[in-house]
């Protein structure tokens, strides 16, 4: 559409009427969105607890394996998205959080959940940086495209990994139980 050459009539009224409320709409979800976080962030801060969660939540893990589409999507319409639901692997996580279910937040547990943050990151982008030395070398299989995706997958797995690792390494740290014993 050429919006130099548009003439307004009455029957374009109720689309735009409809487009104005659904921006407007959105725009009041995004400001309720941003109270909550503020307003949970303030919560956050007055206890010293941390959140209550059903370790069952782990299971939503398993929807990773939607990323697995991917292989599918790509021979049909070469769509790489789908290999972004491989990220859902580090919804594992939510099983050792939902373990750590209103466990008191001292010096302690700050201290071993910026440690396990740090070693989390740390591995994460090594992942990501080894796989950029590695892949970027030249054509995988002579294909920039395989190349691409591999790096794609490469990339959103060490995410998925960082999530999981963060919450599974703070589990092992407040249970005194040392990473390297398993």
């Amino acid at each position: 559409m050429d919006l130099s050459e548009y003439v307004f009539r009455a029957q374009d009224l109720p689309m735009l009427l409809s487009v104005s409320l659904t921006c407007l709409y959105v725009g009041y979800l995004g400001i309720l969105l941003i109270l909550a976080i503020i307003d949970e962030r303030r919560r956050e801060r007055s206890t010293q607890t941390t959140r209550k969660l059903n370790p069952k939540l782990g299971f939503l893990g398993f929807l990773g394996f939607l990323g697995l589409i991917g292989f599918w999507s790509y021979g049909i319409d070469k769509s790489i998205f789908p290999f972004a639901f491989f990220i859902f692997f580090g919804f594992f996580g939510f099983f050792y959080e939902g373990k750590m279910s209103n466990t008191l937040m001292d010096e302690r547990y700050k201290e071993n959940q910026m440690q396990a943050h740090m070693t989390a990151n740390r591995i994460s982008l090594g992942i990501i940086f080894f796989a950029m030395l590695i892949v970027g070398q030249g054509k995988l299989i002579f294909s920039l495209e395989f190349t691409l995706i591999t790096f794609f997958i490469v990339v959103v797995l060490a995410l998925a990994l960082e999530v999981f690792l963060s919450e599974y390494l703070l589990y092992r740290y407040d249970h005194d139980d040392s990473p390297e014993d398993i």
